[in-house]
């Protein structure tokens, strides 16, 4: 069993990602800049887009934080929008999810310029991914993509399963897995909460991917021996043995699955570091195609 190290991989592609943003700083083009629009106090998204605003220090890009507390309207939440379509120094922006009720995401993510949707969640990126046109990739899934490509992970006419159907994960990594290219070609079966035989299923992948927001969900009966197995949760759970009193822990059932496993992806330090790469990519991808 080898552990996937996403930690290892982010490192990597930071740096590479430095590299080009040095070369923009030296050729006179304008750095890379990236706007996290925050709504209400959510704490797993402030961490979320503490982590974002760190990395972009670390490669040497402009990021900026809006925030604004849940009394906002949503009139006013879209005014924000339109500005930073119309700033011409803002290449890409992503607005948090989730959002007050009172809030449409829908609206939201709707009314974010394309060009500048590097969370790849408007329609029109969406469409694209599935006609297999540039575009910017959701975050994670393109993250997984990596982690699967760089450690030359065979893919080619091996079942996938996806469990899980969000649109920010499942949906997307089902799409990507199975393209004519070089790290996916995969046959891929989509499950999710009501898939009457999921567990007959899981046991047939040679890849799994789990998303479906229940920690532990995925047990040792549920796989084979020899799976790749990528772990997308993660929950906060208390803990008596950890000095903070909790700890965080994956969608995967980790300490009896591993074992049966030729690769895994841990939690924390696993997809999660990619994520944010991932993001800090089709921010320098947006910076490039302008410039």
């Amino acid at each position: 069993m080898e552990i996937i190290d996403g930690k290892k991989i982010a490192a990597q592609i930071k740096q590479e990602l430095a590299d080009e943003v040095a070369r923009f700083v030296a050729e006179g083009k304008k750095v890379p800049h990236l706007v996290a629009v925050l709504v209400g106090n959510d704490g797993a998204s402030e961490t979320y887009v503490a982590s974002k605003v760190k990395a972009c220090q670390a490669v040497g890009m402009k990021s900026s934080e809006l925030r604004y507390g849940n009394d906002i309207t949503e009139e006013q939440l879209l005014e924000v929008i339109d500005k930073l379509n119309d700033d011409p120094d803002v290449d890409g922006f992503i607005v948090q999810l989730p959002l007050p009720k009172h809030i449409s995401e829908e609206k939201v993510l709707n009314r974010i310029n394309p060009d500048k949707d590097v969370d790849g969640f408007h329609p029109c990126n969406v469409g694209r991914m599935v006609l297999d046109l540039p575009t910017y990739l959701p975050a994670t899934p393109a993250g997984i993509v990596e982690l699967l490509a760089r450690y030359n992970i065979p893919t080619e006419g091996k079942h996938c399963v996806v469990v899980g159907r969000s649109n920010i994960v499942g949906t997307p990594m089902a799409i990507l897995m199975s393209r004519k290219s070089k790290h996916a070609n995969c046959t891929v079966t989509l499950c999710h909460s009501r898939t009457a035989n999921l567990k007959e299923i899981t046991l047939q992948a040679d890849i799994l991917v789990v998303a479906i927001g229940v920690p532990h969900f995925l047990k040792e009966d549920m796989v084979r021996e020899g799976v790749v197995v990528v772990d997308v949760g993660i929950h906060r759970l208390p803990s008596k043995t950890s000095k903070n009193g909790w700890q965080l822990v994956g969608d995967v059932d980790y300490e009896h699955v591993a074992p049966k496993c030729s690769y895994i992806t841990p939690v924390p330090g696993g997809v999660g570091p990619m994520t944010i790469v991932s993001l800090l990519q089709n921010t320098v991808k947006a910076c490039r195609a302008k410039h």
